[in-house]
């Protein structure tokens, strides 16, 4: 897994030697001497994990993590608290800043390089969506979700597995502090019957590595595979002696671990950050499908709209540049539609512009594209197809939308509606997507000017429909 890592320490052979420790497994390290340099490179060098030294003169690592987690553009940045203190207090205070650990001098080797790889796995998943909310960005439909990662995360749903009393008691105690709401299971059958029944899911499965009953890293594998439970973070429990289980349970895709004699506050201070990582996650997701949704669908139709047809189209003219295939065009435009509008009314015209929409949709593939390019004016896309299955889509579509009358809210109930398309197939010689759609566009004028209810490709004349009923046929099937 390449990784860019920031290594912050002023003393120069502990640089060096986290930096060797961590390009000898392939991971790109550049260092800082000092909390304001670190502060400064970070923007520019976008690390996608900070090794963080406390004890540094000026700043000290509390306040450089601090500062992180304040600014918008730093905050989703992991930072891991590397010191040669062993207090608690100063772990907690560490971890309340906003690290996502803490590990003391000297620096355990599988601790750290587990720790590292599990880190850099969730940056990445967080850059995902932060990639996609860039783009909701661009298109003025995002919303901010920085104070996400400052709040105090409270009532949340959390799972625990643990089988005995005493450890299950504290954790019962310790949560209760934030209003959490636990579910017990001592062994992972019961987990299992627990989530399969939760209405809503969790939102964090804390697990004892030391379950008497079970292997307790099959369980974490299991919750890693269910569709229920792959996305919610994993807190692991163990005991010093667990090292390597632990580094096996980070590599499985555990988020984190706390070490036993469990400390309240540490304890406290990891379950709010894992929850409030997990609902800043959450957020980007919704918030990022919901608005983006929002703005690229047609608000009557439900389907994609222009703007989405062009970026769409973009990307699969890039796509066949590169691999020499082909995708087809089709443009569709509902026959007489002014007449419609004009004669029973701009409700009559939506409703027969929502089923047309229904109705192209229900007859393609998952993987096809269908938009509204506005008015009565559609598009469909059918990506790695040939001419010949163009065709035969083009006329499987035309009967569709020809074949059975429109329920509308008329005086006979129904209108009869036929559809003209025009046909194209793209393949990498073209330039650009203004060209793609002329080529469409021309073959349907030529639809149009024919007759209409018909389907014309690129040219060519219009298609005969009996040539291709038998084989649309096989397509439907």
């Amino acid at each position: 897994m390449s990784a860019r890592i920031l290594v912050v320490d002023d003393i120069l052979p502990n640089v060096k030697l986290l930096e060797a420790k961590l390009s000898a497994e392939y991971y790109d390290v550049v260092t800082a001497t000092s909390g304001p340099e670190a502060l400064e490179k970070i923007p520019e060098l976008r690390p996608d994990l900070v090794l963080l030294d406390v004890m540094m003169p000026g700043m000290d690592g509390f306040e450089v993590c601090e500062r992180m987690k304040r600014d918008p553009a730093m905050a989703h940045i992991p930072v891991v608290m590397i010191t040669a203190l062993t207090d608690s207090e100063d772990k907690i205070r560490g971890l309340e800043a906003g690290a996502d650990d803490f590990l003391s001098k000297p620096v355990n080797d599988i601790a750290l390089m587990s720790r590292v790889r599990s880190l850099v796995r969730l940056k990445m998943t967080v850059d995902e969506w932060r990639a996609r909310e860039n783009t909701a960005t661009q298109l003025g439909v995002a919303d901010d979700t920085a104070e996400l990662l400052e709040s105090c995360p409270q009532n949340a749903n959390i799972l625990i597995v643990e089988d005995r009393e005493f450890e299950r008691e504290k954790f019962e105690r310790v949560m209760g502090i934030d209003h959490h709401t636990l579910s017990i299971a001592s062994n992972g059958m019961d987990a299992m019957k627990l989530i399969n029944a939760q209405e809503h899911d969790y939102e964090l499965i804390v697990v004892s590595l030391d379950l008497q009953s079970e292997d307790s890293l099959r369980l974490c594998s299991q919750f890693k595979t269910n569709q229920k439970t792959r996305a919610v973070p994993l807190l692991m429990t163990g005991e010093p002696a667990d090292m390597e289980r632990i580094a096996q349970g980070l590599e499985m895709g555990a988020h984190d671990y706390i070490l036993r004699p469990i400390d309240n506050n540490e304890l406290l201070a990891r379950v709010r950050t894992q929850i409030r990582r997990k609902r800043f996650q959450d957020h980007l997701r919704s918030n990022y499908e919901m608005r983006l949704s929002m703005a690229l669908r047609d608000e009557l139709t439900g389907l994609y709209n222009r703007r989405y047809l062009d970026a769409r189209l973009e990307s699969y003219l890039q796509e066949i540049k590169k691999s020499g295939k082909t995708f087809g065009i089709l443009m569709f435009d509902i026959d007489h539609f002014k007449s419609v509008n004009d004669t029973h009314g701009h409700g009559v015209g939506d409703e027969v512009l929502k089923i047309f929409a229904q109705r192209l949709q229900d007859q393609v593939r998952s993987f096809d594209l269908v938009a509204r390019m506005g008015g009565e004016e559609f598009v469909s896309i059918h990506p790695d197809i040939h001419e010949d299955t163009a065709k035969y889509i083009a006329e499987r579509l035309r009967r569709s939308v020809a074949d059975s009358p429109f329920p509308c809210k008329t005086q006979s109930g129904y209108l009869e509606i036929t559809t003209s398309i025009g046909g194209a197939l793209i393949d990498g010689s073209y330039e650009n997507i203004e060209d793609i759609l002329k080529k469409a566009d021309d073959a349907l004028y030529k639809a149009k000017d024919g007759g209409r209810n018909r389907c014309v490709f690129a040219d060519g004349d219009s298609l005969e429909p009996n040539d291709y009923a038998e084989s649309s046929r096989k397509y439907a099937d």
